[in-house]
């Protein structure tokens, strides 16, 4: 393919006056505005600095105020409209507490969130950065261990978020409970809908009418697919109930490397939803507005632009 003669570049005119080097100026300028500012307020820049995340703070470079912070305190400061916004995560998933944490302040609401941190190097990093949004309730765990799904360490993480959960009920506030592998797209509040004591997301692939049935799923095989990564609690008795017969289900049926399918939390969540059915008064959100990974991943009709969402 022939190349053009080009003049030396020695000889080309320099000059940012000229049109078009203006207009290139000045769009420039609007998306290192749009983009700079808004994230800037974000939680992703509360969370920068110079360590990597995989390597662990020490706790002597840290001096703060809330390292003693207890429960009650931390509910209570971050508390808005008597509801707290909550996650339990350990120092190993910090990438993916920024990512959420910036979905979340694009809907104006980072000041509710509180992070239960599972170790003493998140509870650092956070509240270095962003004072008074992070707890540990004791005992904490090894901010090294491995926490991939199906290891005991998954299992030590994610067995701990009912009591968590019903501590904060207990202490008088909602709860609105998120893992931090989601992201928020829009603001979730709007669709919860009605005084019901617990709202949750189904975590099947297959694509749901619009018009699909609010009340807890019919069960498949016996057993009901019901994703704990997303919950709504208010603070009632009957969330309180379901979660005590949570915690209880967690403990009849604790983790094993010997089992065929190990335990973990989600399927103990489902398990105290079918016992009990007639005394909590549950909610399933609008499939279209809260897809599973499942879904959203798996499923090709719900990517695909001829879908009916």
């Amino acid at each position: 393919m022939a190349q053009q003669q080009q003049r030396p570049i020695s000889n080309r005119p320099i000059s940012f006056i000229n049109r078009n080097g203006l207009f290139l100026l000045l769009l420039a300028l609007l998306v290192l505005l749009g983009v700079y500012l808004p994230l800037s307020e974000s939680p992703l820049f509360i969370f920068q600095n110079r360590t990597s995340s995989s390597s662990p703070p020490s706790p002597s470079f840290v001096v703060s105020d809330w390292r003693d912070y207890s429960l009650a305190q931390a509910a209570k400061f971050v508390a808005k409209n008597g509801t707290v916004i909550v996650c339990s995560v350990s120092y190993p998933f910090l990438p993916f507490l920024n990512n959420w944490l910036i979905s979340i302040s694009r809907q104006k609401h980072q000041e509710k969130v509180l992070v239960i941190a599972e170790d003493y190097a998140l509870l650092y990093k956070v509240n270095e950065k962003w004072p008074g949004h992070a707890v540990l309730i004791p005992p904490a765990l090894d901010p090294k261990a491995a926490h991939h799904y199906g290891s005991q360490g998954f299992y030590n993480l994610t067995s701990r978020r009912p009591q968590h959960l019903l501590d904060i009920l207990e202490l008088g506030y909602n709860v609105m409970y998120n893992d931090v592998d989601m992201v928020w797209l829009q603001d979730p509040f709007k669709y919860l809908q009605g005084g019901h004591d617990v709202y949750f997301m189904d975590d099947m692939t297959a694509i749901k009418p619009l018009n699909h049935s609010h009340g807890l799923p019919p069960s498949w095989n016996g057993v009901t697919y019901v994703c704990s990564c997303m919950i709504f609690l208010r603070c009632t008795s009957g969330a309180k109930l379901l979660l005590k017969k949570w915690v209880e289900e967690i403990r009849a049926q604790p983790w094993s490397n010997t089992e065929a399918k190990k335990p973990h939390d989600q399927p103990a969540f489902n398990r105290a939803l079918r016992k009990t059915t007639h005394q909590v008064d549950v909610y399933l959100l609008p499939q279209s507005a809260f897809p599973s990974g499942g879904l959203y991943f798996k499923n090709k009709k719900w990517v695909s632009p001829r879908a009916e969402y």
